[in-house]
């Protein structure tokens, strides 16, 4: 690779510049171990000897140093603009001395190895035997398959009908009718039914197909020794913990999990595939996983009062893990069986789920370093390409050893890749945040491991976010989807990614990225807003937006249906409604604002709209007055209460009622407190005239 080291060692503030090894991993071993007896960090540019040098770095006496690595040949090193990439390089190194995100809380989950597997009998025995020597193994027979099972009956075998599996690994829960008239445990596989059987309704996984049973029961006399066969046996109710299953039922069949994320522990299996097979046989023991995400209820615009308003992260699972819980005004998360896609962070408007392995301020230094140590190195209109850690990774590397084949043009010197762990974790606030800091483009690489509902979810947030871009003033593309599955597909996409150039902020921003989303996407706004190329005095007062996704925008209220009863207000939980004590009125500060729609399905009037936009003016951060009507005044104290047009409509609406007539309905134009009052006079007046 063409790599400057005096050029390289400017960018990093390496005040001797670096020192290159080329055969590092060999010859020149030893200058790594004496760098890992500094105490310093050690950053090798090499992912490929990841293995060696981790050995390396354990049987070096007196290593004390931090090791990170980070790939710089594939990324931009083999590639055909490989002299052109110092800027990039410097700024994946400066990255990969970051210190690791924070830890987080853990999800744990035990399994002894009880394996459950459902399917035909002959390929399910099959199946057993090659994981038997380490796991716990049950059959449920879903028919005989094509030989039936071996006479020897060597495994556990239930029947009957499935009526229910849930669960995750080491707590999967089965439910099955046992409504078949042969008891497998009793069965001894003589083969005497199967024989006796005049329709053939007996197959080799013994059980009777009853559609086809023509209640000769001629089974049931050449089985009196066993006694397994009784057609009058209830459908007894079951249920059976496994900590894993392995489902092998054709792809036509229903199958048990319809999620795009499959449980943990739950495998389906072609009967061919040996890796499946292998990675049963790992999961025995106690396992750990990142609590990725971070809930906070107060936030949450789902529920209020039992009425729905955000969806968006219960739509967007891919993993079925997120609920609703309407009776506590609030979704739940079951974390093990959450994916950590992060995809309900990415559409949450209010912030209320984040992102906690990394978190969002550990993606936005990141960021931020890759994109100034960049633009300090000389490197111009940078590009993120956002990828997944597993298959997009994957393909990254493809590229590049196809680029030093010299068959691909590999990833151009002006794209940065970042791995993540996942493409849909990260959102607009960070997409705008990476413009402000100077990128010209934010592309995020998706592949064929990604949910449907993943894409239309990101596209909807890009849509919202290259909206605002463009009614600044920002002009060109500046967020894209770039789909591929293969080298070529994504040599093509990053090559047309370098056709246009897009307009940036005069000035890259300094802000932290803050863990809360909306703080964030304020804070991004703000400076994007201060530096737009589109000048105050030709902007529009208003950017509109996409309504699918918006977090941004303003509401609609129709004055003549409004009453005031103020139950949007109840139900905002952003504040953004706000009512005032002095007098009648229905206020809004649009900043707050993130069109959850709570306030429209509250509303008894539909008298509320939502108006998805970006307000340019400072009328954005202030208070201001949707709707106000005149006091309706006691009429025994003329202490102001409600509305002259609510207190009209009740009374409009109950005058015809029979409870609401003579003094009743004269009482509904009093406060609270002279209603009681009158009340308690009328009862003591009537007592008297009694006597």
């Amino acid at each position: 690779m063409p790599l400057d080291a005096k050029a390289l060692g400017a960018a990093l503030h390496e005040d001797q510049g670096l020192t290159l090894h080329s055969t590092l991993c060999r010859r020149e071993a030893g200058a790594f171990q004496q760098a890992i007896k500094t105490g310093q960090d050690v950053v090798v540019a090499c992912t490929q000897e990841q293995r060696l040098f981790a050995e390396l770095g354990q049987q070096t006496e007196g290593a004390i140093s931090p090791i990170r690595f980070v790939n710089i040949r594939e990324t931009g090193g083999w590639s055909r603009d490989a002299d052109r990439a110092t800027p990039k390089i410097a700024a994946l190194l400066a990255a990969a001395q970051l210190p690791e995100p924070a830890p987080v809380p853990t999800v744990t989950f035990k399994s002894t190895g009880r394996l459950l597997i459902i399917g035909a009998l002959d390929v399910a025995e099959r199946a057993a035997a090659m994981v038997s020597d380490v796991l716990e193994v049950t059959i449920f027979t879903q028919g005989p398959g094509t030989a039936g099972g071996a006479q020897a009956r060597r495994f556990p075998v239930l029947g009957g009908r499935i009526t229910g599996l849930t669960g995750w690994l080491g707590a999967f829960d089965l439910q099955w009718a046992a409504d078949n008239p042969i008891d497998l445990d009793l069965c001894t596989r003589c083969n005497a039914c199967v024989a006796a059987c005049p329709e053939d309704a007996i197959g080799l996984d013994y059980q009777v197909d009853l559609t086809a049973c023509q209640s000769h029961r001629a089974c049931v006399k050449v089985c009196q020794v066993a006694g397994a066969i009784d057609f009058s046996r209830e459908a007894a109710p079951h249920t059976e913990r496994f900590d894993m299953v392995l489902d092998l039922r054709a792809a036509t069949a229903t199958p048990t999990f319809v999620q795009h994320a499959l449980p943990q522990g739950y495998f389906r299996w072609d009967g061919r595939d040996i890796a499946t097979l292998l990675r049963l046989r790992e999961l025995v023991g106690e396992f750990e996983k990142p609590k990725f995400f971070a809930y906070k209820q107060k936030l949450c615009a789902h529920s209020r009062n039992e009425t729905v308003g955000c969806n968006a992260c219960v739509d967007i699972c891919s993993a079925e893990a997120i609920a609703s819980d309407k009776s506590r005004q609030q979704i739940k998360v079951n974390p093990h069986l959450c994916v950590g896609c992060g995809a309900c962070t990415t559409v949450c408007p209010t912030g209320a789920l984040t992102y906690a392995y990394p978190s969002a301020t550990d993606q936005g230094l990141k960021l931020k370093t890759l994109l100034s140590t960049y633009a300090a190195a000389g490197g111009k209109d940078a590009v993120l390409l956002l990828h997944s850690q597993e298959r997009g990774q994957a393909l990254v590397e493809e590229l590049g050893r196809a680029a030093q084949l010299k068959v691909a043009h590999g990833v151009p010197a002006r794209v940065i890749p970042v791995a993540v762990w996942h493409t849909a974790s990260v959102g607009v606030d960070l997409w705008l945040s990476a413009v402000a800091y100077g990128a010209s483009q934010v592309a995020v690489l998706v592949t064929d491991e990604e949910a449907p509902q993943y894409l239309e979810g990101l596209q909807a947030q890009m849509d919202v976010a290259q909206a605002i871009l463009l009614g600044l003033g920002y002009t060109g593309s500046h967020l894209q989807l770039v789909r591929a599955t293969h080298p070529t597909a994504l040599d093509a996409a990053l090559q047309a990614l370098g056709q246009t150039r897009q307009a940036t902020p005069a000035v890259p921003a300094r802000f932290a990225v803050a863990q809360e989303k909306r703080s964030t996407l304020e804070m991004a706004l703000d400076h994007l807003i201060e530096y737009a190329p589109a000048p105050a005095a030709v902007r529009p007062d208003a950017i509109a937006l996409p309504a699918a996704g918006s977090p941004l925008g303003s509401i609609n209220v129709v004055k003549d249906r409004c009453t005031l009863c103020l139950s949007c207000v109840s139900a905002c939980p952003a504040s953004a409604l706000q009512d005032n004590p002095q007098m009648p009125q229905l206020r809004f500060i649009e900043k707050n604002c993130v069109q959850c729609g709570l306030c429209a399905t509250t509303c008894p009037e539909d008298a509320i709209t939502l108006q998805p936009r970006l307000l340019l003016t400072p009328e954005r951060a202030q208070l201001r007055v949707l709707n106000e009507a005149k006091p309706w005044a006691c009429v025994r104290c003329s202490k102001p209460f409600g509305t002259v047009k609510a207190i009209e409509a009740m009374l409009g609406k109950l005058s015809g009622h029979p409870m609401f007539q003579g003094e009743a309905l004269e009482r509904l134009k009093m406060c609270s407190d002279c209603r009681v009052i009158d009340l308690y006079s009328s009862q003591s007046e009537a007592k008297v005239t009694d006597l």
